[in-house]
């Protein structure tokens, strides 16, 4: 009987057919939606599915938007915690809803935007703003003298500026602090860390640039050191540890 199936009954049955899979669980999802075109106030939908309490909150959301309400909008991509694309507020902190599994959150789940930046629709903000200060601490390499050979380094030089160097730029740090939320010209979190990674780079020449923008008023002088940034940060980076080697080296390193 199975063979005469058409693909689009096979991908359908599937739910019904998870031979020796977890009993599934009930999950009510509690969103905020907004839609320009629709309503110029947010508003709260809830949809209640079935869902395996194995699956990441990701693959809740793109049953809801699947089977549900097709309108449903949020940034996705890898589904594996690297490309940053989902950052959201749940349960009043920012995560990444592909790394968030369902049986942590179940049985009701409540799911927001990130904050301090301008929401375009449901879970979609504006990044431009978040990505206008990553691209102000010039955040690539600098180093323009000739060379015939690579330039190397110790590993304990490496080891300097390691942590920093796995920022995915979701934005869950920056939109995590009470700072950017009040004051949109604050370069924010993010910004910094990925100047600190070129900063304490042994090969780049910029760093000095770099701690110059850095000393502005919009700068590392205006975090607070609440640590809301290291404790939202989905790739465990010490994002406050880092602020503060940068103050320092504004401080004391700069000329």
């Amino acid at each position: 009987m199975a063979a005469s199936l058409t693909p689009a009954e096979i991908l359908n049955s599937s739910d019904e057919r998870r031979v020796g899979a977890t009993p599934l669980v009930t999950l009510t999802l509690r969103i905020r939606r907004f839609n320009p075109q629709v309503s110029e106030e947010p508003w709260w939908d809830e949809f209640t599915i079935q869902v395996d309490p194995y699956e990441r909150l990701v693959e809740a959301l793109h049953q809801v938007k699947w089977h549900h309400d097709g309108t449903l909008t949020f940034r996705r991509s890898c589904a594996h915690g690297i490309c940053g694309s989902d950052a959201m507020v749940i349960n009043g902190r920012n995560a990444l809803a592909c790394k968030i599994l369902v049986k942590d959150v179940a049985p009701k789940v409540t799911i927001e935007p990130i904050r301090g930046l301008a929401v375009l629709k449901d879970l979609i903000v504006d990044m431009e703003p978040f990505f206008d200060g990553y691209r102000a601490v010039l955040p690539y390499l600098v180093n323009d003298e000739e060379t015939e050979r690579e330039r190397v380094q110790t590993p304990q030089e490496r080891e300097r500026y390691d942590d920093t160097t796995k920022c995915i730029l979701c934005a869950a740090c920056t939109t995590s602090c009470p700072i950017f939320w009040s004051d949109e010209t604050y370069i924010g979190p993010a910004a910094i860390v990925n100047a600190h990674r070129f900063i304490f780079d042994s090969r780049d020449r910029a760093p000095r640039e770099r701690l110059g923008i850095l000393s502005e008023k919009t700068g590392v002088f205006r975090c607070r050191t609440t640590f809301n940034c290291t404790d939202a940060c989905p790739r465990g980076i010490e994002v406050t540890k880092a602020i503060q080697e940068v103050k320092r080296a504004v401080l004391f390193d700069r000329p």
